[in-house]
C-alpha cells in the first residue's frame, strides 16, 4: 500500500467516522492483521473505545476477522473498501437516475449505516420522503417497498452473510467469533413482507418530550416493542454491481463515439439483457442470439433484423472488439466483450486507446511530448534517430523529452547488446511504453489529488468555523420564528444579523467547496477507469 492511498484512507475515516475510528483504522493499515490487544497498546486508547470503533469498521464492511488456529482473532483493515467510500456520491446519484428518489434514499440509507434490515431501512425512506412533500400527503411503505424489491432484483443490493444456525444437540463450544456465510442462491432473495404504513413527520418539540416521557414509562413497566418480521435479515450496497454499471455506461460511450448512436444502443440492449447473469469479474458477457436481441429491442428503434445483423457484423469485425461473434446458432449468437470499456472509456476514435496518459502528457509536457508518446505505443520499440525522424522533432529536443518522460515512468529503456560485454558503442538502446506501470502511476497522482483536495476543503472550513455557525444560528433562529409565524420585519431583522460582507465571504466558500466536491467526483472517475483498465489488463 502506497504512502497516497494510506494518507487518503486515513483523511476517508476521520471525515466520516471521526478520530478514534480514524485511529484504529490507520494501524491496522500500517500494520496489518492485529489482535485487539495488540490493537489497543498501537492505539493508546482505551479498550472500550477500541472495540466500539472495530464494531463500527466492521458494521460498514471497512474491516474484516479471522479466527486463528490458536483460537485468537485477527482484525485486518479493507483498504480497497475504504478507498470505495470517495465513490459514495457516484452510487447514489446513480440509484436515483435508475429508480427515483426512494431508490436513492434507499442506497443513501445502506450506505450510511453500512447495513440495514428491509422494514428498517423502508420506514426510514418513507419518513424522509414525507417531510419533502406537501402538507397533507405522505409516502406509502408499498411504493417504497417497491423500490426495494426492483434494487435487489437488479442485484444492486443484497443480504449480508449471516451466523448459520448450530443445532441444539451440539455440545462443542462456541467459536471466540461467528464465522458469517450466505448461499449465493439466497444472496437477492427478498422476504415476504406485509409492510403496511405511512411516512411520518417530525413532531414539534412538545410532542417529542411527550414520546420520549412514554418510552421510558414503557420502558420502567417491562413492555418491549414487537419483534419485526425480517429481524435478522440484513441488506447491503453491492459495489461490484454498481461498478459493472458504470463500466457497461463507459463501453456504451466508447462505441457511440467511435460508430453511432444505433450501435450503442445494440450494446446497451445486450448489456441490459445479461446485467445479472454476468459476474462481476467476467470477461465477456453470456453469448446472446441475434433473435433475443433483436426481440429485446427499445420500441423506438425501429431497424429490421436484416439491418440489426449488419450492425452485430461491423461490431464483431472493429478492431477494439467490442463485440465478439461465439456461434451461428439462433441468426448468430454474440458476447460483449466488457473489458473493453475501461480501455476504451472516453477515447476519440483512432488507434490510441489511453486518452488519460495523453491528457496527463498535454498538460504537463506539451503537445510534442504527447506525439512522442503516442508514436512510442503505434510503433511499440523506437531507438532516439528513430524518434526524432519519425516525430520531426530536433534531436536535442527529442533527447530531453524522453528523458522526462524516462524520469516519470511514462516511458522506459530497454537494452540490447549485440555482444556479451554490453559495450555502449554495441548496445541498442531502445525507448517503449510500459503501459501498465504508466497507469499506476497516473492512479498513485490521483490518490494524491483527492487527499490534497480534501485536506483543501478541511482547510477552507477551519478557516471559515465561526462565520459558518453564525449562519447556522441565523438560519435556525429563522425557521422558528417561521414556524410561529413571525412577521416579514422580524425576519428581516434577523437576516440583517449577517452583514453584507460576511454574506459575500460565505457564497465564496459555498463556490469553493462545491469546486471541490466536483474536482474529487472529477477526479474518482479517472481513478475507476484506471483501476478497472488495470485489473482486466492483469486478468489476461
Amino acid at each position: 500500500m502506497t504512502q497516497a492511498e494510506l494518507r487518503l484512507c486515513s483523511l476517508l475515516l476521520q471525515e466520516h467516522f471521526g478520530e478514534i475510528v480514524e485511529k484504529v483504522g490507520n494501524s491496522l493499515l500500517q500494520t496489518g492483521p492485529r489482535p485487539l490487544r495488540l490493537l489497543v497498546g498501537d492505539t493508546g486508547l482505551l479498550p472500550d473505545q477500541v472495540k466500539k470503533a472495530l464494531c463500527v469498521l466492521i458494521q460498514h464492511n471497512l474491516v474484516r476477522y479471522e479466527v486463528q488456529p490458536r483460537g485468537s482473532v485477527e482484525y485486518e483493515a479493507r483498504s480497497e473498501r475504504i478507498l470505495r467510500i470517495l465513490r459514495y456520491p457516484r452510487y447514489i446519484y446513480t440509484a436515483k437516475t435508475l429508480y427515483g428518489d426512494p431508490g436513492e434514499l434507499l442506497v443513501e440509507e445502506l450506505l450510511l449505516h453500512g447495513h440495514l434490515s428491509m422494514s428498517c431501512a423502508v420506514a426510514r425512506v418513507a419518513d424522509r420522503l414525507t417531510e419533502t412533500m406537501e402538507d397533507g400527503k405522505t409516502m406509502d411503505y408499498s411504493e417504497v417497498s417497491s423500490t426495494f424489491v426492483r434494487l435487489a432484483d437488479t442485484h444492486f443490493i443484497q443480504r449480508c452473510p449471516m451466523v448459520p444456525e448450530i443445532p441444539r444437540s451440539a455440545k462443542a463450544p462456541p467459536p471466540p467469533a461467528p464465522a458469517l456465510a450466505i448461499a449465493e442462491k439466497d444472496m437477492y432473495v427478498v422476504p415476504r413482507l406485509s409492510l403496511v404504513g405511512k411516512g411520518k413527520r417530525r413532531h414539534s418539540c412538545d410532542e417529542d418530550e411527550e414520546g420520549e416521557h412514554k418510552a421510558k414509562r414503557q420502558k420502567q413497566e417491562g413492555g418491549t416493542s414487537e419483534t419485526p418480521p425480517d429481524d435478522g435479515i440484513y441488506w447491503q450496497v453491492n459495489l461490484e454491481r454498481f461498478h459493472q454499471h458504470f463500466r457497461d455506461q463507459a463501453l456504451v460511450s466508447a462505441v457511440a463515439s467511435r460508430m453511432d448512436q444505433t450501435s450503442s444502443e445494440v450494446v446497451r440492449t445486450m448489456l441490459r439483457m445479461s446485467e445479472v447473469t454476468t459476474a462481476s469479474g467476467a470477461s465477456h458477457t453470456q453469448p446472446l442470439s441475434s433473435n433475443e436481441i433483436f426481440r429485446s429491442l427499445p420500441a423506438g428503434y425501429n431497424i429490421g433484423k436484416q439491418v440489426l445483423d449488419q450492425y452485430l457484423a461491423l461490431l464483431a469485425d472493429d478492431p477494439l472488439e467490442f463485440v465478439g461473434k461465439s456461434g451461428d446458432s439462433g441468426g448468430g449468437t454474440y458476447t460483449v466483450k466488457v473489458t473493453r470499456g475501461p480501455r476504451a472509456a472516453r477515447a476519440p476514435p483512432g488507434p490510441f486507446q489511453y486518452p488519460s496518459l495523453i491528457l496527463l502528457l498535454l498538460r504537463r509536457f506539451g503537445s510534442r511530448c504527447a506525439r512522442i508518446f503516442r508514436l512510442l505505443l503505434r510503433k511499440k520499440h523506437l531507438e532516439q534517430k528513430q524518434v526524432e525522424d519519425f516525430a520531426m522533432i530536433p534531436a536535442k529536443e527529442a533527447k530531453d523529452m524522453l528523458y522526462r518522460m524516462l524520469s516519470e515512468n511514462l516511458v522506459s529503456l530497454q537494452e540490447i547488446p549485440k555482444t556479451p560485454d554490453h559495450a555502449p558503442s554495441r548496445t541498442f538502446y531502445l525507448y517503449t511504453v510500459n503501459v501498465m506501470a504508466a497507469a499506476r502511476m497516473l492512479l498513485h497522482r490521483c490518490y494524491k489529488s483527492v487527499a490534497n483536495l480534501m485536506e483543501r476543503r478541511q482547510h477552507e472550513m477551519r478557516e471559515n468555523k465561526r462565520l459558518l455557525e453564525k449562519s447556522q444560528r441565523v438560519e435556525a433562529i429563522l425557521a422558528s420564528m417561521q414556524a410561529t409565524g413571525a412577521e416579514a420585519a422580524q425576519l428581516h431583522e434577523v437576516e440583517e444579523m449577517i452583514t453584507g460582507p460576511e454574506r459575500q465571504q460565505l457564497e465564496t466558500l459555498k463556490r469553493n467547496v462545491n469546486k471541490i466536491d466536483a474536482s474529487e467526483n472529477q477526479v474518482d472517475e479517472t481513478i475507476f477507469v484506471l483501476e478497472s483498465f488495470i485489473e482486466s489488463t492483469m486478468k489476461r
